[in-house]
């Protein structure tokens, strides 16, 4: 792919290793993205700018089936896809949430991203996780400040 341009329109960025398949050509569709393939190009190659537009756009799918009427609630970005497997397999295991067997990354992170959204926090949840965390800061320290573990105070 070295030196070929993405086979959208109008984008002269170079081409990754991301194909504008339909299952792509359907989420651009549904979410009304204005990506448009190049009629004249030879591949169905996407730049990573491009790839990463449709991904986002991907991962937003559910924002308002989860919403409540509460519009001072600000919706945070979220994006699992950022995390390591084995982060994403911990999490889906510390929450026990139900998927299905052999999905890839980009599955689980989708799935594991709808979970992330149903989980409220309250004002309580938020001040017992902070004193918690200020807890555990004055128990163990903070192991980052220690300088090659010779630190023993």
């Amino acid at each position: 792919m070295s030196g070929s341009h993405s086979c959208l329109s109008q984008c002269h960025r170079k081409a990754g290793n991301a194909s504008y398949s339909k299952r792509i050509q359907k989420i651009v569709t549904q979410r009304k993205l204005k990506l448009h393939l190049d009629q004249g190009a030879r591949h169905i190659y996407i730049c990573d700018y491009h790839k990463s537009v449709i991904q986002s756009a991907r991962s937003k799918r559910g924002n308002n089936k989860y919403s409540d009427d509460d519009s001072d609630v600000e919706q945070m970005e979220i994006d699992l896809s950022q995390l390591s497997v084995n982060t994403l397999r911990r999490y889906k295991k510390h929450f026990n949430v139900n998927t299905k067997h052999g999905l890839n990354k980009a599955q689980l992170a989708d799935k594991l991203t709808q979970h992330f959204r149903t989980i409220q926090i309250t004002d309580k949840t938020e001040k017992s996780i902070t004193n918690r965390f200020m807890y555990l800061m004055r128990i163990n320290g903070n192991k980052l400040d220690r300088k090659n573990g010779s630190d023993t105070t």
